[in-house]
């Protein structure tokens, strides 16, 4: 039981209840534009802002590891139209769309497409994997830095899977965040 040096005043229970509207309101806002930002990543996603193309420009600096222990630099990646994709071996969209980005590469590698995966995951999760179902395209392994890059190329929410593309000049074409389909892939090759 309160005694009444203790019991809130009619004024500070009127300022919590403004601090909490005010909460209420912020993470409100902060849904909404989230929310736009997502719909519009639907329908521009081939106009990338400033922020990702220098994003993407440090990209191009970058090594990643093989699942074999490689070191593969980014730059081996470039003059050449890339299709980067984030995915985790716990992520069911992400091993849904894995056999359409394989397919994609095996038809497109000779048009002068390349497709790499980015494992957001662990290694022997990802070698369990690769045995089960292989993949002609390189993977590497990133963790949590792997969210960190795909967030710096539009990925706002961190969420996977996560695909971003880029021209034969380096420069970002396309983002999507989720499962690619077969007309996302067809639209892409129109792109370059």
């Amino acid at each position: 039981m309160m005694d009444d040096q203790h019991r809130p005043t009619a004024s500070t229970t009127m300022a919590l209840r403004r601090g909490l509207l005010a909460g209420v309101a912020v993470a409100a806002t902060g849904v909404g534009v989230g929310l736009a930002w997502w719909a519009r990543s639907g329908k521009d996603n081939v106009t990338p802002n400033a922020t990702e193309e220098n994003a993407a420009a440090a990209l191009w600096g970058q090594q990643f590891e093989t699942i074999d222990g490689r070191i593969l630099p980014m730059a081996s990646f470039q003059g050449r139209p890339l299709l980067i994709n984030f995915w985790a071996t716990w992520c069911p969209p992400c091993v849904e769309e894995l056999p359409l980005l394989d397919q994609f590469y095996r038809d497109n590698a000779v048009k002068g497409w390349q497709v790499l995966g980015i494992a957001i995951d662990q290694k022997v999760k990802v070698e369990q994997f690769l045995k089960k179902m292989p993949l002609a395209f390189p993977v590497v392994l990133d963790g949590a830095s792997g969210t960190q890059w795909s967030r710096t190329l539009g990925n706002l929410t961190g969420s996977l899977p996560f695909s971003a593309a880029f021209s034969a000049k380096s420069q970002p074409i396309y983002r999507k965040i989720g499962k690619l389909s077969d007309t996302d892939l067809a639209n892409l090759k129109l792109t370059t």
